[in-house]
């Protein structure tokens, strides 16, 4: 019996899922209709306090309307629905679906309790179609695998237990327990490619090969395990190529990776240092620069808000960098003073906890660098270059010109940030009873 078939799978799932409170997302259309409606008659989900969200994007006049429809739908069950408006921000290179699905999302999100499940109603068909999208847009194993059964979502879990379903079974459901939904014109739109793959490719599938759908499904299957596979073994190997800086790659041992983990380490990697992730032109034109450049240059492939640099035998993540103004130059009297470009804060810190740093009797300057820098560092020593000091130091490059120096009237060079002190500088802070202290933003230095 059909109606049974959706009714058994909702409660095999049920009770294959660890504990926690359940939060269904309900549009109003046919398949989450068809899902809250299963899990109100289930015990199981009554017991984890079963509740429901609706998100009215407002993108349809006849959004209220659908909300209005989706209360009483929920009222009807004896489920409490949670109804949230959202304004769909078109994002810069996401149609207005995807865009509407990241708003959707985000309200979910905000509504999940910590380790709530919020179940979602794709199906088979959906799965199929996610697959092909995916073969389309040139995806690997993760993309390929499509939607999880179970992924995390916020601080809870998003859950579809009708996966394994066709679309057919929640009709038949539906129709049998004559539930009305909300027809969204949207679905019916061909110039969708989700909707055109449904309406037009599909069918044309399905008559040419009977079981495509579930074939299509069974290789996500095998995808997605070969994913979590390659997933596990990329930590694995983050771990072993990571520098000491988290925000730093042994560039020899990651291009030595199979090609497999390469590309799954890199993003990894990014991931873990809050960074846009590249397109798999832009990572494989980072393979193909770090394996033709010379030992002493330093290549570096820039995407939007991302770069990443080698320097030496590392590669260095970072946020696209910015060098203080040439002309930037500023009074310094021992006092905390705020540096351009959020490159932090310099300032005298006296020696004795409970001293009191006295003012400089004669203000220093602060700027940047502008070439041909140097100062004395030892008593009685040379006086060395800047360049080299910061060479010998191993300073990435694109780091060197956004390090702060403090100059006396004179001209004379005292300080190179908190890294060196000339000896002269040394003479007049320890005469104050304090120390110079440069404070940068969030590892500023290094570039992570």
């Amino acid at each position: 019996m059909p109606a049974r078939r959706v009714r058994d799978t909702v409660e095999t799932a049920l009770a294959e899922l660890a504990p926690g409170p359940l939060l269904a997302a309900f549009s109003g259309g046919l398949d989450s209709s068809v899902l809250l409606h299963a899990l109100a008659q289930s015990a199981g989900a009554r017991a984890r306090g079963l509740r429901a969200v609706h998100v009215d994007h407002g993108l349809h006049g006849d959004s209220a309307g659908w909300s209005q429809h989706c209360r009483d739908f929920a009222q009807a069950l004896g489920v409490e629905l949670a109804v949230r408006t959202v304004d769909v921000a078109r994002t810069p290179g996401l149609g207005l679906e995807a865009s509407a699905r990241r708003a959707r999302y985000g309200a979910i999100e905000a509504l999940l309790a910590p380790g709530e499940f919020v179940a979602l109603a794709h199906h088979r068909d959906d799965q199929a179609e996610t697959v092909l999208l995916k073969l389309l847009r040139g995806a690997g194993p993760e993309g390929i695998g499509a939607m999880r059964t179970l992924r995390p979502l916020g601080s809870g879990h998003a859950w579809r237990p009708l996966l394994g379903l066709p679309r057919a079974a929640l009709h038949e459901y539906a129709d049998h327990h004559r539930l009305r939904w909300v027809q969204d014109p949207s679905n019916a739109d061909p110039t969708i490619d989700r909707n055109y793959l449904r309406m037009q490719v599909m069918p044309r599938i399905a008559k040419r090969w009977t079981e495509a759908e579930t074939s299509i499904s069974q290789s996500a299957t095998w995808a997605r395990d070969a994913a979590d596979f390659i997933d596990e073994e990329a930590e694995r190997a983050l771990a072993r190529t990571q520098g000491l800086d988290p925000a730093t790659l042994r560039f020899r041992e990651w291009l030595g990776l199979p090609r497999a983990l390469r590309d799954p380490v890199l993003r990894r990697w990014l991931r873990a240092a809050g960074l846009p992730e590249p397109t798999h032109y832009q990572a494989a034109e980072l393979v193909r620069q770090l394996g033709e450049a010379a030992e002493d240059r330093q290549p570096c492939v820039r995407w939007p808000g991302t770069e990443v640099r080698r320097y030496r035998d590392l590669l260095y993540a970072l946020a696209p960098l910015q060098l203080p103004p040439f002309d930037w130059v500023a009074e310094f009297d021992g006092s905390e003073l705020e540096l351009p470009l959020d490159l932090g804060t310099l300032r005298l810190v006296p020696y004795a906890a409970a001293a009191t740093t006295k003012r400089l009797a004669e203000p220093l300057q602060v700027r940047f660098r502008r070439g041909g820098e140097s100062l004395r560092v030892h008593a009685g020593g040379h006086t060395r270059e800047l360049r080299d000091l910061l060479q010998e130091a191993g300073i990435p490059p694109w780091q060197r010109g956004r390090l702060p120096l403090l100059f006396h009237a004179s001209g004379a060079l005292l300080a190179v940030a908190d890294l060196w002190l000339s000896e002269v500088g040394a003479h007049l802070f320890g005469t104050e009873g304090a120390q110079l202290q440069w404070l940068p933003r969030a590892a500023q230095l290094f570039g992570a």
